[in-house]
C-alpha cells in the first residue's frame, strides 16, 4: 500500500490522520483478527463453565438424595433390623 504524506501543518490533525492510516492498514492486513480469537476463547470458556455448573448441580442433587436416604435409614433402624 502506498502511503501518502498528508500534512496540514496542524500537529493534532496530522497525528490523527497518521493514526487512522495505521489503523486502516492493520485492519486490511488481518492483524486485528487477534481480538476475534479472544472473543472465541471467552465464549468457549463460558460454555465450559456452564457445563461444569450443570454437572455440579446434578451431582449435588444426587448426593442430597442419597444423604436423605441414609438419614431415613438411621432414624428407622432397630437393633434387630437393617435398612
Amino acid at each position: 500500500m502506498t502511503e501518502r504524506n498528508f500534512r496540514t501543518g496542524i500537529p493534532a490533525v496530522d497525528f490523527l490522520v497518521t493514526f487512522l492510516q495505521g489503523r486502516v492498514q492493520r485492519a486490511r492486513s488481518g492483524e486485528l483478527d487477534r481480538g476475534a480469537s479472544a472473543v472465541e476463547w471467552v465464549i468457549i470458556s463460558a460454555v465450559v463453565v456452564a457445563i461444569v455448573g450443570v454437572v455440579a448441580a446434578i451431582i449435588n442433587r444426587a448426593l442430597e438424595s442419597g444423604a436423605e436416604n441414609v438419614e431415613d435409614c438411621i432414624e428407622g433402624a432397630t437393633a434387630s433390623g437393617t435398612c
